[in-house]
């Protein structure tokens, strides 16, 4: 799917919505879960629960802390070889097709794994830091950025809970059947991304065609500016801009656990001439040295196995596609 043409681009298919207030009571709205997830793997999430004032705060933690000067943005670099921290993506192939983005990734959850030396604070020895923008100084400050990341985390987590329920109900498996492979400590990466303006939008890409490593993702869009791209039918589909609604997909990981039923789509970001964009994705993904594999339950003689049990899938997903290779052929079941 990575090689679809931009001249297959159609806007018009619009990404399915889904009221996530309505999920735990509504059969029609688990009934859309399920054909959206079975079709095209993402939706526009609503009836999330969580404000739009805390949203946009959420943004705003990600402007701030791109419009800070590059000297202080260095103090969050991640280190060589390592993947979390502020920077461009860890380069793991010759062949490796460099993205116009940079990004600052950190783990979120399990707590105790969180590097905090990399979380950007506010203290007031940078407040001399900010950019002045049109003849004014950016006066609000890095300050909540801890906090509202901490905030927006455990929201997230209390939404992809009901998610994995209603996910493993719409299939009639029982509630834990997809939780039951997490493991203790699941894991959770939050990634800002900037997108700069880009001269030859025609040639660049901010985010190469890719699916996501975790079982399921969830994003945070600019609240203006498109770019976001999902293959659908052989088609590159744009995610409208709707600015307080999420967008949700699944990845890899649910894939492979829902023994292909649920699909993991490809997806890509475009880059703009004159406008940046930002956006704020929240990764969940299963403890890593954690087996997972389809869940026994999806598994019969009309639909056999199609997976092999993995561990380390994110590391694994991520380097197959720097090689351009695509990481569920690599995990195809052979008997």
């Amino acid at each position: 799917s990575g090689c679809v043409g931009s001249s297959d681009l159609s806007a018009s298919v619009s990404v399915p919505v889904i009221d996530l207030g309505l999920l735990p009571s509504s059969k029609d709205e688990q009934g859309k879960l399920k054909l959206a997830l079975c079709s095209g793997g993402c939706f526009q999430a609503i009836g999330h629960g969580i404000s739009n004032s805390f949203l946009n705060k959420v943004r705003g933690v990600a402007k701030q802390f791109f419009q800070l000067l590059q000297e202080e943005k260095q103090k969050y670099s991640r280190a060589a070889n390592q993947v979390e921290g502020y920077g461009y993506d860890l380069v793991v192939s010759e062949k490796q097709v460099l993205d116009w983005n940079t990004r600052l990734f950190l783990r979120v959850f399990p707590e105790h794994q969180r590097k905090l030396n990399l979380w950007p604070e506010n203290p007031d020895k940078i407040r001399h830091a900010y950019l002045t923008l049109s003849r004014r100084t950016v006066s609000y400050e890095l300050n909540s950025c801890r906090e509202v990341l901490h905030e927006y985390s455990i929201k997230l987590k209390q939404l992809v809970d009901l998610l994995f329920k209603a996910m493993a109900k719409s299939l009639a498996l029982e509630e834990k059947s997809f939780s039951d492979q997490f493991g203790d400590n699941p894991v959770m990466h939050v990634r800002f991304n900037f997108y700069p303006p880009c001269t030859r939008p025609d040639k660049v890409l901010g985010l190469k065609p890719h699916s996501d490593r975790s079982w399921i993702t969830v994003l945070l869009q600019d609240e203006q500016v498109e770019g976001l791209q999902f293959v659908k039918d052989e088609k590159w589909i744009t995610v409208p801009v709707i600015p307080h609604v999420l967008v949700v997909n699944l990845g890899d990981q649910m894939q492979i656990m829902s023994n292909g039923i649920f699909k993991s789509p490809v997806h890509r970001v475009v880059t703009n001439t004159d406008k940046l964009r930002i956006s704020v994705a929240m990764f969940n993904e299963v403890e890593p040295e954690k087996e997972i594999g389809p869940v026994e339950g999806l598994i019969d003689e009309n639909r056999p196995r199609l997976y092999r049990n993995v561990k380390i899938y994110a590391s694994f997903n991520y380097e197959c596609f720097q090689k351009g290779k695509v990481p569920l052929e690599e995990v195809k079941f052979h008997a």
